[in-house]
């Protein structure tokens, strides 16, 4: 299984691991392996590959969960929505309530760590992939490296979200920069991004 080709860059089994299926001595392994493996493609030919080809490395929180470790990390209080919520989500292989397929996975983008650690400004990243990765489905943020549950849907409508446990610095709160597929900048987004593209570029050209 964890040989399966989801990309050219990602397999299966670096969607596999789990730290609560480790720590608790539990089988993080698909239900329905064919199901899992089209919802993982879809997400890494979509999402992540023109995410890493575009921004450089990223690295891999979590991604895959079985109805199993979900269940229990929701029953324990270890920051699991419920099987229900959590469908075509982490659980890939589990249709969500429209019966569409879909995936996420929480990445970090390495190149953005050191721009958000001096800044906490997380709307850089979730503005520029908004504007140039148009099949993600939702971002949703968390304060530690900024790191991100990026999704993915079958579902060619689903409205797109962009949520965050974290304040946005340029608001003073954690409302959605998209809901219901409406963002609530409409133009000259790239004021938000732009200047960390240009920290990169600066950075690359000095190391050389």
């Amino acid at each position: 299984m964890g040989k399966v080709r989801l990309s050219d860059s990602f397999y299966m089994r670096d969607m596999l691991y789990s730290e609560i299926a480790s720590v608790h001595g539990m089988v993080n392994m698909p239900v329905d392996p064919e199901m899992a493996i089209e919802a993982g493609k879809g997400l890494c030919e979509n999402v992540l590959e023109p995410l890493q080809s575009k921004l450089g490395p990223i690295s891999i929180r979590s991604a895959y969960r079985s109805p199993e470790v979900n269940s229990f990390g929701n029953q324990e209080g270890l920051n699991c929505a419920n099987n229900e919520n959590n469908a075509a989500r982490h659980i890939w292989d589990m249709k969500d309530s429209e019966g569409y397929i879909g995936s996420v996975a929480c990445v970090v983008v390495n190149s953005f760590v050191d721009w958000y650690e001096k800044t906490k400004d997380w709307t850089a990243l979730a503005w520029w992939i908004h504007d140039n990765i148009p099949e993600y489905s939702s971002q949703y943020y968390f304060p530690t490296n900024a790191a991100c549950n990026l999704g993915w849907s079958s579902n060619g409508d689903a409205k797109k979200s962009i949520k965050s446990y974290v304040v946005n610095p340029h608001t003073g709160n954690k409302k959605a920069l998209v809901s219901k597929g409406q963002p609530v900048i409409l133009d000259d987004r790239g004021r938000y991004y732009l200047p960390w593209l240009e920290s990169i570029r600066f950075s690359s050209t000095r190391n050389t």
